[in-house]
Formats: C-alpha cells, sequence, structure tokens
C-alpha cells in the first residue's frame, strides 16, 4: 500500500530502527553521571551530536537536540529574539513559512514577506522588509506543501549585510543536503528524514546573540531542559547520515518520478493546475490542485485505492480555510493533492497512482455536478450566481457552468460565504482566462466578480 505523505513523517528508516534498538541497551543511563554506565552514555550522545553536526555543517558545540522540530523553532525564535531585545522586537518572516514558525512569531511585531505563484520570496523584497528594530528574520529552507526551494544564501547575504541574524526552518531539506548561505540559526525534525518522532535539533551559530527562555536547565547547553532521550537521538543521527550517503542517487532517482507526475497529472486529468516553481524544487514532493473536485472526497477515494497522500485544499475534514501557502501563492486550493514520495519508492507505484488519479477525480466530479442558482440581474448581460451556504468547490462549479451564459465583456457576480472562494475564484480566472474584477460587499457573504473574455 504506497505511502506518500512522507513530507509528513517519513517511515522509519532501517538504520534508525537498528542504531535505536542497540542504543536501548547501551544508552539507558543519565549522560552526566562519572560512572561507567553515564559514560557510556554521554559518549552515544556526543557521538550522535558530532553526526548531526556534520550533517547541518556546524560545530558540534553550536547543536542541541530538542523534543520536537516544533520546539526546537519556538526555542530557536524566543532565544535569538530574548538576546536581542535591545535591537528591538521586531520579526520577518516569509509568508509560506510552517504553522510552527508563525504561530511562534505571534508574540512578536512581525513583517510578512510575500511570495512569487512559485512560492518563493525576492530576496530584495526581504531585505526590504528588515528594520533598524528587526531583531530575527526567519526563513524556510524548503516549503512544505509545494516543494519550492527558497534562495536562502541570497537572503542569508542580505540578513548578514544589515546586521539581522537568520533563522533556517531547513526540516523539510535537511534529508537532501546542507542548508547553503551564512545563517545563523537552524532547526529541524528527525521524523521528516526517517528518524524517530519525538526528536528535533537546534543549533545556535557561536556569536549569536542567544537568552533561552522558558525552563533552563544544566542540559544541552540549558537550551532544551530534561532528560535527554539518547536512543532516540542516537537513532535520529545515525538515520540522517544513512540518508544522506543515500541522497545522491535517490535525489535523481526520485526527481524523476516526480517529473512525470508533473507532466503526465495535466494530461490525464482536465483543468489541473501544478503549484510551487518547476525547477528550484525538492527532489521527491508535487502538490497539484484540481478544478470542481472536493479536496476531502479525493483524499479518501486514493486511500480506499491504497495511496496515502495529503492535501492543502480547504475542503478537508481538518481545516475550514485554504492552507496559507497557497493563499499567499495565490494558486487554486480547492481538490488539492500533495503527494511526497519516501525513499524507496518503487516507479510501479507512481504508474498506479496515475492510472487510478484521473477516475478518482471523474467520480469526485459526477457526484458534484450541481445546477447553478443563476438568476439574472437588471443590469443586461450579467448574472448572479448564489452559492451561499455552499462550501468549495461548488461556488467555482456554478461560475464555470454560467460564465458562458454572459456575452463577452458581460459579468458574473458569484455570492460566497465559503472563506476558500477568496482564493479559487481568482485561481479559476488565471487558469482560464478570464478577468477577475474584484469583490464586493454584500448582504450576505461577499459578491466576487468575474467578467468573460472570451
Amino acid at each position: 500500500m504506497p505511502y506518500f505523505d512522507a513530507a509528513s513523517s517519513a517511515p522509519l528508516h532501517p538504520v534508525a530502527r537498528q542504531a535505536l534498538q542497540a542504543a536501548l541497551d547501551e544508552g539507558w543511563a543519565d549522560p552526566a553521571r562519572l560512572y561507567r554506565e553515564g559514560r557510556r552514555a554521554r559518549m552515544l550522545l556526543d557521538a550522535a551530536r558530532e553526526t548531526a553536526a556534520a550533517a547541518v555543517g556546524c560545530r558540534p558545540d553550536e547543536l542541541v537536540f530538542t523534543s520536537s522540530g516544533t520546539r526546537a523553532v519556538h526555542a530557536g525564535i524566543a532565544g535569538a529574539m530574548a538576546g536581542r531585545r535591545r535591537v528591538g522586537g521586531h520579526l520577518v518572516v516569509s509568508a509560506v513559512e510552517h504553522s510552527a514558525v508563525l504561530h511562534a512569531a505571534e508574540g512578536f511585531a512581525a513583517t510578512e514577506v510575500p511570495v512569487a505563484r512559485t512560492g518563493a520570496v525576492d530576496p530584495a523584497a526581504f531585505g526590504a522588509a528588515l528594520r533598524d528594530d528587526t531583531a530575527l528574520a526567519c526563513l524556510q529552507s524548503a516549503n512544505h506543501e509545494v516543494g519550492t526551494e527558497q534562495p536562502v544564501a541570497e537572503v542569508a547575504s542580505v540578513c548578514r549585510t544589515a546586521g539581522v541574524p537568520l533563522l533556517v526552518d531547513a526540516a523539510q531539506s535537511l534529508a537532501w543536503g546542507p542548508v547553503a548561505g551564512d545563517w545563523s540559526l537552524l532547526a529541524a525534525s528527525a521524523h521528516k528524514w526517517g528518524g524517530p518522532a519525538g526528536v528535533g535539533l537546534l543549533a545556535v551559530r557561536k556569536g549569536v546573540r542567544f537568552s533561552s527562555q522558558g525552563p533552563v536547565d544544566e542540559r544541552e547547553s540549558g537550551r532544551a531542559p530534561g532528560f535527554e532521550n539518547i536512543p532516540a537521538i542516537v537513532a535520529a543521527a545515525a538515520s540522517l547520515r544513512a540518508v544522506r550517503d543515500e541522497a545522491a542517487a535517490e535525489s535523481a532517482r526520485l526527481r524523476a518520478l516526480v517529473d512525470r507526475i508533473r507532466t503526465r497529472v495535466p494530461e490525464l486529468v482536465p483543468d489541473v493546475e501544478v503549484v510551487g516553481d518547476p525547477v528550484r524544487r525538492l527532489p521527491h514532493l508535487v502538490t497539484f490542485s484540481c478544478l470542481y473536485v472536493d479536496g476531502e472526497t479525493v483524499l479518501h477515494e486514493l486511500d480506499r485505492a491504497g495511496f496515502s497522500v495529503s492535501s492543502g485544499s480547504s475542503c478537508t475534514s481538518s481545516t475550514l480555510t485554504p492552507s496559507h501557502v497557497l493563499r499567499a501563492m495565490g494558486v487554486l486550493s480547492e481538490g488539492n493533492v500533495r503527494v511526497s514520495l519516501p525513499l524507496g519508492t518503487a516507479e510501479e507505484e507512481v504508474d498506479r497512482f496515475l492510472e487510478v488519479l484521473p477516475g478518482v477525480v471523474a467520480d469526485v466530479r459526477r457526484r458534484l455536478d450541481a445546477p447553478a442558482s443563476a438568476v439574472p440581474s437588471p443590469a443586461p448581460g450579467s448574472l448572479v450566481v448564489d452559492s451561499l451556504g455552499k462550501r468549495c468547490p461548488v461556488p467555482v462549479i456554478e461560475l464555470a457552468k454560467v460564465i458562458g451564459d454572459v456575452p463577452v465583456g458581460g459579468t458574473v457576480t458569484v455570492l460566497s460565504d465559503d472563506e476558500a472562494a477568496r482564493l479559487d475564484i481568482p485561481a479559476w480566472c488565471e487558469m482560464r482566462d478570464q478577468e477577475y474584477v474584484g469583490e464586493q460587499p454584500a448582504e450576505r457573504g461577499t459578491a466576487y466578480v468575474v467578467r468573460r473574455r472570451g
């Protein structure tokens, strides 16, 4: 049964399993103690730190292990902001950062840097957001939803010139190689590269002003209090080294499989938008959105067919609003499917996915073939579509059904109280070469106006 959601959590690597089992017998003692068992545990912890630091590209004494990647992000942001409180309380982030970063930024005066339709920031725009009171900047190395790689080295250079430290969330990319550029702090999570869950890492370069917040003790340089989970840490470091050894070959192989998906899905399924940068992207991840599709149903049907995939669509049970990443990019969110291939994915599994997907999408579209509630407005050449109370993708379906009923230059006004319509209607216009006039206030919901071009 193919598992295609490695971006959420990768399967435990065989090396991690072996290292974990061995370390359970050898690494149970307190590494702070001087007796034999404690010294043995300390040796395992130090060796794991050296291995992880080599993979990150930092000194071992710059790296600490945390209880998760989220904890590493929160500790890194809080510590850096506190360490530079005399500079100010301003924080700069990209609009597509992981929710862990955006949640950590909520307690500060934050500026979100917009992204292009590919999901990448412009280094010049990022630099323009830096101020005299900016204490910290944050930028992911690669996006977790669409796979776009960020220009970290260029942004790090801009930040360095401005005297602002840069924290990099490297959770999605660290398995594939070290993060380039003169970054100041870096966070990552072991379960993203095939290590055990419950292990994160935080690197803080020497010279970065940092003041640990929250509970502090003598462990992990005072930056991650509590007894270290040495067996899990050993397994995390061992698996990181293992996936790095495989990275070159697997990157080329998985990139070819993802290229096949990127090319074939639009050929096999009508009305699909493949999102994310087509070149500067992670090798194992591809995201596409299907018009006129209920994302939750698509995921359920693919699961029934044996494929575990993820989605940033608002039409899923886990969220009532579109993915903030897709919203920031201005791309279609309805019917969104994210495929992220784990190491070892077979070519036959991808071929089978491409066989199953068209039928799944076609079946869901047939189920959602609801008639449009179109009411002529007083103005000639215009229609009003009442989609109030209907969730995505129904407002876009009804718009698509009636756009041909108005003359070229005429308008269709869609009334909707679904938050996803604010993103999906402009995205539909972009795909269909229609003019999105804008939104207007309405007695209920919002009125979205579209002008027919042809």
